[in-house]
This record gives C-alpha cells, sequence and structure tokens, in this order.
C-alpha cells in the first residue's frame, strides 16, 4: 500500500475538508451537468420543430415520429457509455470519467450545428445525424455517475440529498438553457430564417459551454470515497462483473425508479409537448416561440422543486420524499393534456408547471439515494447502469410511443395512461427499497453496504 501523502481535500470519512472546497464541487457539478444535458436536449428540442422538414423528409411521410424515434436510439447507447465510464470510473477516478464525457458531448453536439441538410447531401445526412446522436448518448449514459458521486460522495452525511440535487439541477437547468437559446433565435431569425440557419446557433454555442465547463470540472478534487480506495489499493477488477453477480435484481429495481421519472419528463425534455403544440397541422398550432417560453418557464419550476426535493429527503428520508413525488407526479399526468389541449398557452406552461412539481420530487433525490445502494468499490458501475438501464425503459422512446398513441387513437388520454402506468411503476420500486439515508459512503463499511436494500433480500 501507498504511504504517500493524501490529496488536499481527503479525509477518511468520506467528506471535503472545507466549505471553500464544498462550494467549488457543488458549481463545477452544476456547470457541467447544464452544459451536458443543454447539448443532449437541443437536439430533441430541434427534431419537434426543424429536424423532420430538414434531415428526416426524404423518408417520407412519417418523419417527424423517425425524428422522435432518433431520440430514443441515443439511449440505446447509453448503457454503453455507462458500462465504460463504470469500469474506468471504479478503477481510474471519478474525474477524469467526467472530463471526456464532457468532451464527447461537445464535439458531436457542435457537428450537428454544421451538418448539411438532407436537401444538399441527401440520406447521408440522416445518418450522419443519427451517429452524432449516438455518441451523445454515450456521454450521457456515463455523465450522470460520475457528476453524483462527485456531488454525493464530497457531502456531509445529513447533506447529501442537498449536495446529490446539484447535478440533478443540472436537467431543468439544460432545458431551460436550451428551451431560452431556441425561443430566442426564433425571435431574430423567424420563419424561414429559423430553418435555413438559426437553429443552428444553439448547436455551435456548445463549444463555448463546453471549454467553460472543462475549466470548472477540472479546478475540483477527485472524490475521497475514491482516494481511499486508490489509496488502499481496493479497485475491484472488473467491476461491472461483479455487480451483475451480486446485485442484478437491485439494478434493474433502481432503473424501474428512474424509469417511472424519465417517461414522463421526456414529454418536454424529449421534445413531445414543443412538437405536438407547434405542429400547424396538429390540433393546437400554437408558435413556436410562446411554446418555448412555456418550457423554459416550466424548467424553473422544475428546477426549484428538485432542490426542495434533495432538501426533503435529507430530513425525512429518500424513501418518503419520493412516495409523496410519485403521489404529485401522477396529479401532474392527469392535468397535463387537458391544460394543454385548451389551446392556451399561459394554460399549457401552467400544465407543464403542476407536472413539473412531481418530476422534481422523484428527481431531486435520486442521486443520494442510488449512491447509497451500492457497495463503494463497484458504486460507479451501479449508478450509471441502473441509470442508463431506466432511460431506455422510460423516456428512450415515451416522445415516440405518445406520438404513436395519439395517430392511433385520435386523442391524448391514452398517453396519460401510459404516463400513470410508468409513474406507478416507479412508485411499486420504491417501495421494494429499504430507505437506507445516512449509510456510510466510505470503504470502511463496505460489508454493510453490500447488504441488500432491496425488501425481502439480504444479500444478492
Amino acid at each position: 500500500m501507498s504511504t504517500s501523502p493524501a490529496p488536499r481535500g481527503f479525509t477518511p470519512t468520506g467528506t471535503i475538508a472545507t466549505a471553500a472546497d464544498r462550494r467549488r464541487v457543488v458549481f463545477a457539478t452544476v456547470v457541467g451537468t447544464t452544459v451536458e444535458w443543454y447539448d443532449f436536449f437541443i437536439y430533441a428540442t430541434a427534431v419537434g420543430l426543424v429536424f423532420g422538414q430538414l434531415f428526416f423528409a426524404p423518408l417520407g411521410k412519417d418523419s417527424v415520429l423517425i425524428g422522435f424515434a432518433t431520440v430514443g436510439v441515443s439511449f440505446l447507447f447509453r448503457p454503453l457509455g455507462a458500462f465504460l465510464a463504470g469500469h474506468l470510473g471504479d478503477k481510474y477516478g471519478r474525474k477524469v470519467v467526467l472530463m471526456w464525457t464532457l468532451i464527447l458531448m461537445g464535439v458531436a453536439t457542435a457537428l450537428i450545428g454544421v451538418l448539411p441538410s438532407a436537401e444538399s447531401i441527401g440520406l447521408a445526412a440522416p445518418v450522419i445525424l443519427v451517429l452524432l446522436r449516438i455518441l451523445q448518448g454515450i456521454s450521457a449514459g456515463g455523465e450522470w455517475g460520475g457528476a453524483v458521486l462527485m456531488a454525493v460522495e464530497h457531502a456531509p452525511k445529513t447533506r447529501r440529498g442537498a449536495f446529490g440535487a446539484s447535478p440533478q439541477i443540472g436537467v431543468p437547468l439544460g432545458l431551460l438553457l436550451a428551451s431560452g437559446v431556441m425561443a430566442l433565435m426564433s425571435a431574430i431569425a423567424p420563419g424561414e430564417q429559423f430553418l435555413q440557419w438559426g437553429w443552428r446557433v444553439p448547436f455551435l454555442l456548445s463549444v463555448v459551454l463546453i471549454l467553460v465547463g472543462w475549466y470548472v470540472r477540472r479546478r475540483v478534487e477527485e472524490s475521497p470515497v475514491f482516494l481511499e480506495l486508490a489509496e488502499r489499493k481496493e479497485h475491484s477488477r472488473m467491476p461491472i462483473v461483479e455487480l451483475f453477480r451480486k446485485h442484478a435484481v437491485l439494478v434493474i429495481i433502481a432503473a424501474f425508479v428512474f424509469a417511472g421519472n424519465n417517461a414522463v419528463g421526456y414529454m418536454t425534455t424529449g421534445g413531445y409537448i414543443q412538437g405536438y403544440a407547434t405542429n400547424p397541422e396538429g390540433p393546437l398550432g400554437l408558435e413556436r416561440g410562446e411554446v418555448l417560453w412555456a418550457v423554459t418557464g416550466s424548467a424553473i419550476t422544475w428546477l426549484l422543486s428538485t432542490l426542495v426535493a434533495g432538501f426533503a429527503s435529507d430530513r425525512f428520508g429518500r424513501r418518503t420524499t419520493y412516495i409523496a413525488g410519485w403521489i404529485m407526479q401522477l396529479v401532474g399526468v392527469f392535468t397535463l393534456f387537458p391544460l394543454v389541449n385548451t389551446g392556451n398557452v399561459f394554460v399549457l406552461f401552467l400544465g407543464l408547471a403542476i407536472l413539473t412539481i412531481g418530476l422534481g420530487f422523484t428527481y431531486g433525490p435520486q442521486a443520494a439515494l442510488y449512491a447509497e445502494l451500492f457497495p463503494a468499490s463497484i458504486r460507479f458501475s451501479g449508478v450509471s447502469i441502473s441509470y442508463a438501464i431506466g432511460a431506455i425503459l422510460g423516456g428512450a422512446f415515451a416522445p415516440t410511443i405518445a406520438t404513436a398513441l395519439v395517430a392511433a387513437f385520435g386523442s391524448t388520454t391514452p398517453v396519460t395512461w401510459y404516463l400513470a402506468g410508468m409513474t406507478v411503476l416507479g412508485l411499486v420500486a420504491t417501495l421494494l427499497l429499504r430507505d437506507r439515508s445516512g449509510i456510510p459512503l466510505d470503504p470502511d463499511h463496505e460489508a454493510e453496504q453490500s447488504v441488500s436494500p432491496v425488501r425481502g433480500l439480504t444479500r444478492a
């Protein structure tokens, strides 16, 4: 075992030494995840607004449906990103993985911004677009696990929910930024100008955001839990193999927890509401900019509820906070389309705002919940792969399913029942888990961490 001095900020208790270090970690986590999800969400927003016309039109009358399907295709590659990042993160550290996922996402996004349309290069355009979307999916699959562990493993035991909410708010912040920039460009370059060049600006802006994210993240210390594992040379040689050999049931249940949130959240982050509300041939035909600003406003309510939920989970426990969130999310699901279908943009915003309160309460505690489920030596793999599988089961094809249901039944009512079913799935999965709020996260307590949190099981 090495006897070299521990790096600055390391303590054997699994927390950071100073308040300044804690603030730096929280800030870096928020900035990095916001940039990642901005990049991920502007694609979904653009699918609902322009990609059907520009890239998928040669594929026929179902171009919009095919476009939404490409949103889901990227999710199929998120497990690959999670497997790679989990293996590397458990062996070589959380920080190095976060740096490279940021670069991969930024490069893919910027290249979409300069990609010629199908009118210029034919079928090569949608093929290249899908390949770049796949790179985004790989990056997103690896990003989340590292970000949440950097936040939660640095946190004091009694504030993991609050610290863990910092990467979670990157999602609504990314949506807010993506929708806001798209709305701004639709005002600066209205009509045909938006189709010709306006939509490209948000993608090219990614270059600047990636540079900011890189600078901020490189100044943050490695996770203290990983540093302690490295000091002891206690890395798992094959963390993914060990994860599925000992904790396969836990991975599936944890994935169902996220799927219940993700399917509902992708009504906006997947671009479905934007496309449904602005479709000139649809029942509403609302103006593009108004809808984008409504989605931007709902991202603020989502952000606030996510933060509140993180703090609430420290006081009332992860499980209790989640249960309250599932109930609120179910209310939001049943009020969403009745309000959206009024055709009034202000009432549409109200429907989204109600929905995002429940979304925040079923997302804010997730970082702390996941980190407390898995042993230290395989934690990166556990949280990343559970998250990626949950994303496939939940949001991957939620916009595509919603589009197909409306086309088949001529009504949004089946979509409501689909989203309600996913919410109930998340609730049931939550009820199957014991609350492990405050469990020690450092390697000294690996035996305690290895006891299964699934009710009815002692060890996987």
